[in-house]
């Protein structure tokens, strides 16, 4: 069992992040991540919201609201044409309560859950499919030697 404190009420007081305190924490994920990656996501809005819409969570086949973590919405980088009409800038979405939900399930950080749901979705920003990102997460634990 966890170490609660001398006070085993105590843990009641505190509350899960808020919405303007997960943005908060999305924007201090994002500074930490290196310059060059950054750069080339200066036109892109992180948004934070409790949850999906229907409309997304139908689009996205989602079984139910606490499915999707986050969702890249635009054009990827390397589908953008200089001759396309004008569009609206690119977008991230953070789920606050599937992240929640998930961190409470999970032995990670609400920071790093929040970095990797942020850098997934840049990475479709990129243009990355989730294949593909799944197997250079697969790769850099194997190249850490963490995946047997």
């Amino acid at each position: 069992m966890a170490d609660i404190g001398p006070d085993p009420l105590a843990w009641r007081a505190r509350k899960a992040p808020s919405l303007a305190e997960l943005e908060i924490l999305a924007g201090e994920v994002f500074a930490r991540l290196p310059q060059k990656f950054r750069e080339l996501c200066a036109d892109l809005v992180i948004q934070v919201d409790d949850f999906p819409s229907e409309e997304v969570l139908d689009e996205m086949r989602a079984e139910t609201e606490f499915d999707l973590l986050g969702l890249f919405q635009g054009v990827g980088l390397p589908f953008r044409s200089d001759s396309a009409p004008v569009r609206m800038p690119n977008m991230i979405w953070l789920y606050r309560r599937p992240i929640l939900d998930y961190w409470a399930e999970h032995d990670d950080t609400l920071g790093a859950i929040v970095q990797h749901v942020l850098v997934h979705e840049i990475g479709h920003h990129f243009g990355l499919s989730d294949a593909d990102m799944h197997a250079i997460e697969e790769a850099a634990e194997e190249a850490k030697g963490t995946v047997p």
